[in-house]
């Protein structure tokens, strides 16, 4: 059974869809508001876009600019599962403003994963009850401290323990303790 903070991020998903419009003017404005209370604050805003979906946010487009154009002081970043968005990241055909971390999913081919950190991306791997010190090689960091990944080292794993629903998965997408190794 999904929470009521899930239900939320769901029906905004949903929202995008059915009234883009609407829902983009929104954005802007929530984004709007939310920069200048950091900046009274003292703080330094940042934004992730996608949390239920993975929205090419650099193709979606008000009054002709994307989002990072029209807030081109504010970082955005976010996860994604698509091995298309995390290459134009890598070749640096995204926005500067905008990060990404490839996302494994059970589908995932970890060579490509490999890769990926080889060229100096991040891979967000889910574990089973801990953090592995390293995944096939690569360092793994805790990315359970923050949710910041644009601060994060170049090369790594983003190490995760699975949380809700993913304790029970069996899909292959939560990799277990042995699964590790060197």
């Amino acid at each position: 059974m999904m929470d009521v903070v899930q239900q939320a991020r769901i029906k905004k998903t949903r929202r995008f869809f059915e009234d883009k419009q609407g829902f983009l003017a929104q954005l802007v404005d929530e984004i709007t508001k939310a920069v200048r209370s950091a900046e009274r604050g003292g703080y330094k805003p940042c934004f992730r876009l996608n949390l239920t979906s993975d929205i090419p946010w650099e193709r979606v487009k008000i009054d002709g600019e994307n989002i990072f154009q029209i807030f081109t002081g504010v970082q955005f970043y976010d996860y994604t599962k698509s091995t298309e968005r995390m290459d134009a990241y890598l070749a640096g055909s995204l926005p500067v403003n905008y990060h990404l971390t490839l996302s494994r999913s059970e589908d995932s081919d970890d060579q490509q994963l490999m890769t990926v950190m080889d060229y100096g991306g991040n891979t967000a791997i889910v574990f089973r009850g801990m953090i592995p010190e390293t995944w096939n090689g690569y360092p793994v960091i805790d990315a359970d401290e923050n949710d910041l990944r644009f601060l994060d080292p170049q090369g790594v794993v983003c190490g995760l323990v699975e949380k809700g629903l993913a304790k029970k998965d069996l899909s292959g997408f939560v990799l277990e303790p042995q699964s590790c190794a060197a």
